[in-house]
This record gives C-alpha cells, structure tokens and sequence, in this order.
C-alpha cells in the first residue's frame, strides 16, 4: 500500500483565521534592495523529484515570460541593486532561449548562477552558455550512487548523465556548487555525496534539507528523517568541515521539524530574496504563491522597484508589527522574523500564526505527529507529474519511471 499524503494545505480559496492588518510604517525594518532573485524560468522538467518546491499546479510553458521579457526583469533587478541572479526552475535547459536569457543578465551586470539538474545540457550547449556570460553552475544529485539517485529522480541514466555533465563543467572553467537536498531515503549517504562532491571537483557543497513545500509535502511520509540518522549526520557534516576546510566549502540548511526554533525563512519575508514564476508572479519566496488573501503583482504589469517597495504583498509579513505572540515578545523576533509563513499556513491553516517549528508555539505538536506519520510510512513516492493531477504512486521498490522532474536553492526550488 503506498503511504496515505500528508493533511492536505488549506484550499486556496479559504480566508486566513483572522484578517491581516497592516502594521505601521514604525514597525518596518530599513529596506534594503534584494541580495538575489531567483528567476524560475520554467517548470518543465525530464526529473520527477518527490521533494520538488514547486506547486502541485504547474504552469505550463504557453505562460512563460518570454527572453526579451525576462531581460527587462533582469535590468530592473541590476537598477534596483540585485547582485546575484539564481536561473532555476524546473530545469533551466528546457528553454531553447536559455542561451538568449543567459545574454540579457550579462548585459544587465548580474551574477549568474545556473541551478541545473545537468541531465540534458551537453558540452556544446554548455560552451554556448559561457560564451553568454554564465558565471557559476550548481549541480544538484539525489544520492551517491546511480541505483538510488535514478529511483529518488524517476530517471534511469539520470545520475551518469550528471556527473558527465560535472566534468563538462569543471573542463569548461567554471566553477561548481553541488547541492544534495537531504531526507530520510538518501541521509545515510551524507559522507559519500561529500567525497563524490570532491571528486566532480566542486568548491562548494550545498547539504539541503527538504522544505515541505508543493511536492514536498505531498511526500512528507516518506520523507521525514527520524532524529537518531540526522544527529549522525550532523556529526559527519561536522566532522568534513574541519576536515576539509579549504577544499571545499559545505553548507548546510537546517531541517524544521526537529527544531525547537524556526530560521529566518529566505532570510525574513521580503528582506533578501525576490522570487519571479515563469509566469512572472512575483514572491517572496518560491512557496508564497499557495497563500489565500494575497494578490502577488506580476512582472509583466509592475517594476520590480514598484513590486519591491510598495507591494501590499511584500510589506504584509514585513518587520514585528504583524506578529502575535509569543513572536511578538520574543527576543529574537529580529533574528527569525517569526520564521516561515508558508510552513505556518500548511500546517495550521493561518500564515499569520507562529512558525510551528517554534517550541513556544501552540501548534508545536503538530511536528510531532508529523514525525510519528513518517515512522509508520513505508516510504513510497508521489512522483511529480508534469501532464496530469497529483495522486497515482509508484511503490519503493519500483524503477521503471519514464518522464519527468526537481529541488534546489537560494537554497530554493531548483533543478534535481
């Protein structure tokens, strides 16, 4: 029997518990311009990654902004003082315009870091794209071996075709981040993805735990770790860093259901990340959109400077002034900045309440139960699915997955 999904999130039709107020401009922090934007250029994808962030409706590519499009978002990103542009998805390279897109943010004076699943870009296309400017590639793997990133990716050949691809990379001259998105179907693998990390001869190593989010959370069952394997874990990641210092850099992003207290979600609700949908929603962060009571502004119909300064949206969640309590009274409401909305809204039903992650929140339990659901899960995969709804399994132990789809980062939602 596949494992029975998560409680579903709140219809996104359905009012929040108590409506938002607006809090005074006194309670706002100093605005700054966004460090990043994560442009998710499509989501098309050849993988079927569970743990992909990207929403159960996906957009289909008639909705996607156009490279002439993208490349006026790109010179509003640079006037308005964005440094580093994240280009993600889905999969990047299902754009035939990729190289075009790549061109525009080069003009425009931006970092480019392409978030790939590597699977379906060859040497010649990769050529082309330095050529355009791309500056950085993040390479994201499932796991160390091919028989169980093939069965978490839902394509056979996937994982050779990525580490050809590495070496395609580093032959190029530009430099590698790999990223791992981490959970319970791959964690005790923590030290062999590190040493497969230095041999692709990475400079950096993402170790990203699932966000449950979109897919994510559809397959939060079977992708919760229990606390025994991550404190392992943590001790090997540990462990590499002092090892390895100087070699290769490694980051971690922290899981939230063992933690007694949430992180800065995206480093505060607009405060240092601007996320654009293929379709040229503008959010937040990469999960925002699923949250009733808001209406995201889009590229195509407002500046990012506009979007970024004035937007309803944006301003709803920023500063204290919004927060209940115990956030409210919390001495480090100015360090989490009450933690994830989203994960809130999925778990309660109000994006306003306190991060549950939080001990202090009422809701805390509800991690708990979470967790208890995972240890009773037989670990089975809702695939994503591009071309129909959500709902058909595939069972563990099943390796005949044809088509295809994703995680990644800022640490967003990015190639697989």
């Amino acid at each position: 029997m596949p494992a029975a999904d998560p409680p579903p999130a709140q219809p996104l039709a359905q009012p929040l518990a108590q409506p938002l107020a607006q809090p005074p401009p006194a309670a706002l922090p100093p605005l700054e311009p966004p460090l990043g934007l994560l442009a998710e250029l499509t989501h098309r994808c050849p993988l079927r990654c569970p743990y992909c962030s990207n929403p159960l409706e996906l957009e289909q590519a008639a909705r996607e902004l156009s490279a002439a499009e993208w490349g006026r978002v790109f010179e509003e990103a640079a006037a308005l003082g964005v440094l580093q542009l994240h280009l993600s998805g889905g999969e990047p390279a299902a754009r035939r315009d990729l190289e075009a897109i790549v061109a525009h943010a080069s003009r425009a004076g931006l970092y480019t870091n392409l978030i790939t699943a590597g699977v379906s870009i060859d040497a010649a296309r990769l050529a082309a794209l330095a050529a355009a400017g791309l500056d950085h590639v993040q390479l994201s793997i499932q796991a160390p071996d091919a028989a169980t990133s093939d069965r978490i990716g839902g394509m056979p050949g996937g994982h050779a075709r990525k580490l050809a691809f590495a070496r395609m990379v580093r032959e190029a001259g530009l430099p590698l981040t790999v990223n791992a998105v981490l959970h319970r179907q791959n964690l005790d693998a923590v030290p062999e993805m590190i040493a497969l990390a230095l041999e692709l001869g990475a400079g950096r190593l993402e170790l990203a735990h699932v966000q449950y989010h979109g897919w994510a959370y559809r397959n939060r069952a079977a992708l919760l770790p229990e606390r025994g394997r991550l404190e392992a874990a943590n001790a090997a990641i540990a462990a590499a860093r002092a090892a390895l210092r100087g070699r290769l850099a490694i980051d971690e992003v922290a899981p939230d259901y063992h933690a007694r207290r949430p992180k800065a979600c995206m480093g505060g609700w607009g405060r240092a990340v601007m996320v654009v949908s293929p379709s040229g929603a503008a959010l937040p962060c990469h999960a925002a959109a699923e949250l009733p009571g808001f209406t995201f502004p889009n590229v195509r119909d407002a500046t990012l400077r506009d979007i970024w300064e004035g937007s309803d949206a944006f301003n709803r969640f920023r500063g204290t002034g919004w927060m209940p309590e115990p956030c409210r009274g919390c001495d480090r409401r100015e360090r989490d900045w009450g933690g994830c909305r989203c994960q809130a809204f999925a778990l309660t039903g109000d994006a306003a309440a306190t991060d549950p992650a939080c001990a202090l929140s009422p809701h805390h339990g509800l991690l708990e139960a979470a967790l208890a659901e995972a240890a009773a899960s037989d670990g089975a995969f809702h695939y994503r699915e591009m071309r129909r709804q959500p709902g058909a399994t595939t069972p563990l132990s099943a390796s005949s997955c044809s088509s295809g789809r994703m995680s990644a980062s800022i640490t967003p939602g990015g190639a697989a």
